[in-house]
């Protein structure tokens, strides 16, 4: 499948308009290249925006994703500041190796992710975090960083909208 094909597809899969809009500024910061590099996102051209991003830094030896930035979305999602913590120190056991799995995926292919989780914290199984993960180059070697978008709605608004996130999950989110 090419890019473009893989780009398409993937598209069709965000649920959210916040997603679709944010893919398509990746996208359009990209350009030609693979992914955009760090320095091609700026915080100014995404101001609404900015409350669910998240840049996360991918380490390696061990490979391990940390929070360098993250809006305050996710400080409500998990209930305190996850700016320069571990992604695998702050999912409830169960999501854990969800979570690693995920920005496992990103780092080895470097292509986006995305998906739908219900409950992300403890005591927030009333509410849907809709995700999205692009790779992010840095000096044009990448990806070194993984650009986040993340938006929690209650399960009585999802249900709203049921069958477009029932279709997502099905499609392989």
């Amino acid at each position: 499948m090419s890019n473009d094909e893989f780009y398409a597809s993937f598209r069709a899969q965000l649920v959210l308009p916040e997603q679709r809009h944010f893919f398509d500024y990746w996208l359009e910061r990209a350009g030609e290249r693979p992914m955009p590099d760090r320095t091609d996102i700026c915080p100014t051209d995404i101001p609404r925006h900015l409350p669910l991003v998240s840049l996360i830094e991918i380490k390696t030896a061990p490979l391990s994703f940390r929070f360098r930035l993250a809006g305050t979305q996710l400080r409500e999602i998990y209930n305190q500041e996850v700016t320069d913590t571990c992604i695998g120190d702050l999912s409830k056991a169960q999501n854990r190796d969800y979570w690693l799995s995920a920005h496992e995926r990103i780092a080895q292919t470097g292509r986006p992710a995305q998906g739908i989780l219900r409950g992300p914290e403890q005591s927030r199984d009333h509410l849907v975090q809709f995700w999205l993960r692009l790779p992010l180059a840095v000096d044009g070697v990448g990806p070194k960083l993984i650009l986040g978008l993340d938006k929690c709605i209650p399960v009585s608004d999802a249900s709203n909208s049921r069958d477009s996130w029932d279709d997502a999950l099905a499609a392989g989110a």
